[in-house]
């Protein structure tokens, strides 16, 4: 496996308007095949976090490198180019597209990256088998349960093979047992080989789906902590 980071922030900070910052002197090294859990309270800097990784936003100062890709450079249409190819993400609320049947939104990225149509849906109902939900490939997203339409959007997010999975409480607006699905997909990805970042304020989720854990505090990093409970990591592993 390779060594070299999927994600690496040198000294990032984030400030809105005139208020403290929203991330203030960040640095953080993920390596492939990680899985990490971004915890902390409400305000504490977990979107911004997110969305910097992902090139949803920019930072006033530092650094954002992702797969080898300098995201804090991009333009908006880099950015998106590199939205496509290097992550996937999948949110607390699924963002699945009504209008459309569930192969048609799995197929959705890679068509918009460029991949004829009968490819596209080739590689959805691979997925959507490997998931667990082939059957439902002719459905529409309103017709499913919580935990159908977030394996759905999982299956989007890794449409592209993206080096990287965001997950932002994924788990947030599902019930206890769509939850436990959820997690445990999480985890068999991450044992695949799958390089999780997932952002939750839920200790349980964190503690069951990654192996180490990133806390934030008032936009600082606070911690950094291996799940083995070898304690916080030294700065120069971060």
């Amino acid at each position: 496996m390779s060594s070299t980071p999927v994600i690496e922030l040198r000294e990032v900070s984030r400030r809105y308007d005139d208020g403290p910052p929203a991330l203030h002197h960040a640095s953080l090294t993920v390596r492939p095949g990680e899985a990490v859990a971004i915890l902390g309270p409400s305000g504490s800097g977990k979107s911004t976090l997110l969305n910097l990784i992902a090139g949803l936003d920019r930072p006033d100062e530092g650094t954002v490198t992702v797969d080898g890709v300098r995201v804090d450079g991009l333009g908006e249409a880099g950015a998106a180019r590199f939205r496509r190819a290097k992550v996937g993400m999948v949110f607390q609320f699924f963002h699945l597209l009504d209008d459309l049947t569930v192969a048609d939104n799995v197929a959705l990225p890679a068509q918009l990256a460029g991949t004829p149509r009968a490819a596209a849906h080739r590689r959805a109902a691979e997925l959507l088998e490997d998931l667990g939900i082939d059957r439902y490939s002719g459905a529409y997203p309103g017709t499913l349960s919580g935990g159908q339409r977030q394996r759905v959007a999982v299956a989007r997010a890794l449409m592209n093979r993206p080096p990287l999975l965001l997950a932002d409480e994924p788990t947030g607006a599902l019930d206890s047992v769509s939850g436990e699905e959820v997690s445990r997909l999480l985890r068999e990805l991450h044992a695949e080989g799958q390089t999780v970042v997932l952002v939750t304020h839920d200790l349980a989720l964190a503690r069951s789906c990654t192996d180490r854990t990133v806390e934030l505090v008032d936009g600082r990093i606070a911690s950094d902590t291996a799940a083995t409970g070898a304690g916080p990591l030294s700065r120069s592993a971060r």
